[in-house]
């Protein structure tokens, strides 16, 4: 089945914060995603869209309902682990894609259901996978998630955190791994997402319509452009995607070879109670996207600057009770530490 043609993610024009908490998310899942906030027209959905563009596609057991990968066997579903624990799986290249997950959806659609009768009459666990299943290794994404059911969400941000996802009902359970790019967007304008829920992703950025006249024609060009033909236009953009694919396979190898200094994890600390910031979340955050951002960048130690970046898009939503007025925060207390 040929896949539908994306607007390119090298061809969107300015929203860096935005481009970059995706990229971040994307190379390091258990970051544990990221909020998009911003006004209508702005190119939210186009650009997480256009993300699974870039992914490298992933070796995946071939037949599992939840695309496992047979190198790491720490994360295989029952299923899996019963047939291939003692024998070696076949396995095949799958592309990794969006799940998108609607505002309706009930937390049975999300995570799945057993089937109760199917266990009592045949002694057996029988488990109709969810949305939670589709989003394995790929990467979740849910439009006006202020407008989500709060419970929903948090199901959604508990897995995302623990890697798992776990249904039980009348005492049996079904567990299966639930690794995946967390991305909510949303637009302030149409009601606020709960302080306890925003807290809860890691990275958070709020966007606007672009103010610079040239790039504001440069972007209504391109769209029509792409409009007009989109294959000649993704292929005048190829070169510029593979550059970013090469990038983001780069940064995800070199990901765990990245140290942290003593001096760096203080810095870190003193940086969240400078703030106000409550609780231990945002410095554990704060260091796991620095170390993205230096994997990223290409470097395995992390600097002052990696940590500059990562405290601009992991912090400014854990600040305040009215998340956004982002914008209007003062970084001088910051930079102060930073630049001691």
């Amino acid at each position: 089945m040929k896949r539908v043609s994306t607007f390119p993610f090298t061809a969107i024009i300015g929203q860096e914060d935005m481009k970059k908490a995706l990229i971040l998310n994307v190379v390091n899942p258990r970051l544990g995603g990221v909020l998009i906030q911003g006004e209508k027209g702005t190119a939210k959905s186009t650009t997480v869209r256009a993300l699974a563009e870039l992914l490298p596609p992933r070796p995946c057991i071939v037949g599992c309902r939840f695309h496992d990968d047979p190198h790491d066997k720490s994360n295989w579903c029952d299923e899996c682990h019963e047939k291939y624990d003692n024998a070696e799986p076949e396995t095949e290249l799958l592309p990794m894609s969006v799940t998108e997950l609607p505002v309706s959806a009930t937390e049975d659609r999300v995570v799945g259901t057993l089937d109760i009768e199917a266990a009592i009459r045949e002694g057996k666990r029988s488990f109709e996978p969810g949305i939670l299943a589709d989003a394995n290794r790929n990467i979740l994404y849910v439009d006006e998630i202020n407008l989500l059911d709060d419970h929903v969400v948090d199901v959604l941000l508990d897995s995302a955190a623990m890697g798992i996802n776990t249904v039980e009902r009348e005492g049996i359970s079904y567990s299966h791994p639930a690794r995946f790019s967390l991305v909510g967007t949303m637009n302030p304008e149409e009601g606020d997402i709960r302080p306890q829920l925003l807290d809860r992703f890691a990275l958070s950025v709020y966007i606007t319509g672009e103010k610079d006249l040239d790039k504001r024609a440069e972007v209504i060009k391109r769209r029509l452009e792409y409009e007009d033909d989109p294959e000649a236009f993704n292929a005048k953009w190829a070169e510029e995607q593979e550059k970013e694919v090469h990038r983001i396979e780069r940064a995800i190898k070199l990901l765990p070879q990245v140290t942290v200094t003593n001096e760096i994890l203080r810095m870190a600390a003193e940086i969240s109670i400078t703030l106000g910031v409550e609780g231990h979340r945002a410095d554990i955050t704060l260091i796991k996207t620095a170390e993205t951002i230096a994997a990223v960048d290409g470097h395995t130690e992390v600097t002052k600057e990696d940590l500059r970046t990562a405290a601009r898009l992991a912090l400014p939503h854990r600040m305040r009770r009215r998340p956004f007025e982002e914008q209007k925060l003062d970084w001088e207390n910051v930079d102060k530490v930073i630049d001691a």
